[in-house]
């Protein structure tokens, strides 16, 4: 499924990332209900803002990223579950 770019563009540092799907499957092969799925810490970013006066953005749209397990602020744009988060809550571009 392609994520489309939405019509909003991030101010400053912020960064919109699609979050990953949860895990349904453990390593051994057990269905994990939805009650005991873990929130993804990767994602996709699909629009970045472009940056502070001296500092630009160093990810850009497509890059995979880990981010803090209570990064972001949870926000629905065009019928997706977006992220937006500051650049400083990336951890690394995988």
């Amino acid at each position: 499924m392609a994520t489309k770019k939405p019509h909003v563009t991030p101010l400053h540092d912020r960064v919109i990332v699609k979050p990953a799907a949860a895990e349904e499957k453990s390593a051994g092969g057990i269905i994990i209900p939805d009650t005991a799925k873990e929130k993804p810490q990767r994602g996709v970013v699909v629009a970045a803002g472009p940056g502070k006066k001296d500092e630009p953005v160093t990810v850009k749209a497509g890059d995979t990223v880990l981010y803090g397990k209570y990064a972001g602020t949870e926000i629905s744009i065009e019928g997706q579950d977006l992220l937006i988060m500051r650049e400083s809550d990336i951890l690394a571009i995988v």
